[in-house]
């Protein structure tokens, strides 16, 4: 058995401000020079993914992507170095968690190789 915990970051008033959906966007862009694509490929609307980068860059007050009009190899969009730190930032911490919450259960589950918990064995 493992511990499963998810990571977000809220404001003040509870909205979601980043997490692993916002993250996923901005890799995708990265890697596909493209918000349509980066879209697409997440099974989402153009202006529901352009809507999660305006929250973000609202929120951070700063840009976080970098769209260049036209056609030809100048073409596309790339995320501005604070995007980049950003994601970084937000792998660090899902990981940090993800880390300390796997080992915090086993110190509170797992009692002298023996767990606590055990699961069903009949599969109901």
């Amino acid at each position: 058995m493992k511990a499963k915990v998810k990571v977000w970051i809220e404001d003040d008033e509870k909205n979601l401000i980043f997490g692993g959906g916002k993250t996923q966007i901005l890799e995708l862009i990265e890697d596909n020079g493209s918000i349509l694509e980066a879209a697409k490929k997440m099974n989402m609307n153009y202006k529901k993914a352009w809507s999660h980068i305006k929250i973000l860059q609202a929120c951070i007050q700063d840009e976080l992507v970098i769209v260049n009009q036209g056609r030809g190899a100048n073409s596309g969009t790339t995320l501005t170095p604070k995007a980049k730190e950003i994601v970084e930032a937000y792998k660090l911490l899902k990981k940090d968690v993800k880390d300390f919450t796997q080992k915090r259960y086993e110190e509170l589950f797992i009692k002298q190789n023996d767990t606590i918990l055990h699961p069903r064995k009949d599969n109901v």
